[in-house]
């Protein structure tokens, strides 16, 4: 039986980028979902003009518009099998999809990472504070649950099941730390895969500003504190 897959993507203001996202997106998925968090530009037209399913998830939040996603997901008649979170700036190469998935179909893992790795990375393309931000949070990880992470790498796959088990709660930048450090706690068999990384289409929401970095990095060392210590 071939693996239903559903991808999630959550935008703010991509107009220039998401449908670049979308077409190169490979055709074993079952449906590409963008979830339009208040963008005000034409985000949600060419998404939709690129043959996306659109939703709007009013709350600004990262985690906001998964939650959408993974809502809208729940209602429908047939389960997926794997949900894939991407972003919509096009600094991911959604061609890699299908590196992201396979150890799922192919080696029954439950959660896979893409990992921005430094060989494979465009110059520029994560800012000093992402950079030590990653290193930072998987340090931890490492030090206080003996993680195997690297990255906090928002293109990641995981069974659908497992990702309904973890419960997700975050709904803004803690998103994919909450994600990490849950499947940690439940046991679920992960992985990495090193994945190619460039220059985002227009600017970061979060590492490009000084508040969103600084927000970012509160929320991220906050969910590992609280974990730390149930």
């Amino acid at each position: 039986m071939s693996q239903r897959i559903k991808v999630i993507i959550p935008a703010y203001n991509e107009q220039d980028s998401i449908a670049n996202v979308i077409q190169d997106i490979p055709s074993i998925v079952d449906e590409i979902i963008v979830v339009s968090n208040n963008s005000t530009d034409n985000t949600e037209k060419n998404a939709k003009n690129a043959g996306a399913t659109v939703l709007q998830e009013k709350n600004k939040g990262y985690g906001y518009a998964c939650l959408k996603g993974m809502d809208y997901v729940s209602k429908q008649a047939t389960a997926p099998d794997i949900i894939v979170f991407l972003d919509g700036d096009y600094s991911d190469y959604p061609e890699q999809l299908i590196d992201i998935v396979n150890p799922i179909i192919k080696d029954n893992i439950d959660f896979v990472i893409g990992a921005r790795v430094q060989r494979l990375r465009e110059q520029g393309s994560m800012t000093p504070q992402q950079v030590f931000g990653n290193w930072l949070a998987t340090f931890l990880m490492k030090l206080f649950f003996g993680a195997k992470f690297t990255d906090l790498g928002p293109f990641r796959a995981i069974k659908y099941e497992k990702l309904v088990a973890l419960n997700m709660e975050d709904k803004t930048y803690g998103w994919t730390v909450e994600m990490q450090l849950k499947a940690l706690k439940q046991k679920l068999t992960y992985v990495e895969v090193p994945m190619k990384y460039r220059n985002r289409i227009g600017v970061s929401k979060v590492s490009g500003t000084v508040k969103g970095s600084i927000m970012a990095g509160i929320k991220i060392l906050g969910w590992i504190f609280k974990y730390s210590f149930k």
